[in-house]
């Protein structure tokens, strides 16, 4: 396991949100704190059963959670999420990038957190194809289309490479 020098809290949009099923399998029990929070510079979009998010401009919200990992638990968590979301440090072919950004907590402070950004190619066929969510808040979105959220037997995978 790779440790790296920024052990900052994770800022998470979906499936990783507290209540949510990847939450559940991943992260319950292994916090010290959850909190809501939102981000500028980025855009949401639906997926098959989770949402993408990638970089935006200034003025784009989108909303989420501030998860810190407890200490004791930290490597594990981080090297659990990279595998979720598909990504290996330096690697060229990564779903998604792990980045650093500034999350804004409901008292409006402000918290550097890692979030994971969808890679440049799927973030370039994320604009060309699809919309973002509007108001930036995934659960909102699946609540105003009835759908459910998404079960404890629903996994997050690749999704269908265009064809």
């Amino acid at each position: 396991m790779t440790t790296e020098p920024e052990r900052l809290p994770f800022f998470v949009y979906g499936t990783l949100r507290p209540g949510e099923a990847n939450h559940a399998r991943t992260l319950r029990g292994r916090t010290a704190a959850e909190e809501p929070a939102h981000i500028r510079g980025a855009l949401l979009y639906d997926g098959p059963g989770y949402p993408y998010a990638t970089a935006g401009p200034a003025d784009a919200v989108v909303h989420g959670d501030l998860v810190r990992p407890r200490d004791a638990d930290y490597d594990e968590v981080r090297a659990v999420l990279d595998r979720l979301e598909g990504h290996v440090p330096g690697a060229p072919d990564n779903l998604y990038e792990r980045v650093p950004v500034d999350a804004v907590l409901a008292d409006g402070r402000t918290v550097r957190a890692w979030v994971y950004l969808a890679a440049a190619p799927l973030a370039a066929r994320l604009r060309s194809t699809a919309s973002p969510l509007a108001g930036g808040d995934w659960r909102g979105t699946r609540a105003e289309h009835g759908r459910p959220p998404a079960g404890p037997g629903r996994r997050r995978g690749r999704p269908p490479h265009p064809g």
